[in-house]
Order: C-alpha cells, then sequence, then structure tokens
C-alpha cells in the first residue's frame, strides 16, 4: 500500500483484499466488532467458504481466530 509508511515509505504488508481467491499463508487487515474501524493484520491459517481462521503474528503465536470471509475480515471481539 503505497505511501502508508513514513515519508517516502511504503506499507510493509502486501494484503489480500478478495475474499474469493483467499488461501492459506495470506496477510489480511481485519477488524475486530469491539475495536471500531481499527485495523489489524494476520495470517490466514485456514479458509472456509463462509469463515477464516486468522494468527494474528508472532507476538500471539497460540492465538486463532475466527472471523467473516469477507474483504476485510470480522472478527468477534469475545475471541480476543
Amino acid at each position: 500500500m503505497r505511501g502508508m509508511g513514513g515519508e517516502g515509505e511504503d506499507c510493509p504488508f502486501a494484503f489480500n483484499f478478495d475474499p474469493a481467491s483467499f488461501k492459506v499463508g495470506d496477510t489480511v487487515s481485519y477488524k475486530v466488532s469491539t475495536m471500531a474501524d481499527w485495523p489489524f493484520v494476520g495470517t490466514l491459517l485456514e479458509v472456509h467458504e463462509d469463515y477464516v481462521v486468522i494468527s494474528p503474528g508472532p507476538t500471539e503465536p497460540d492465538a486463532r481466530y475466527r472471523g467473516t470471509r469477507e474483504s476485510r475480515p470480522m472478527v468477534d471481539g469475545s475471541e480476543i
């Protein structure tokens, strides 16, 4: 994402915003229902017909969040 970093820098992430093409290992931007539109970054661990399972990253290596299958998956705040 161009212009998302500091001056002259781009965002270090390449997101997949196309739920039809989601696959395991994709980096996604996801939302949490209790945190308004605050963006989070995660990696898809599982992709199912109507939901995905997201890993929030290395700071929480055992965490797994179930999210909706949409351009920016929504995770229920009770899972966090």
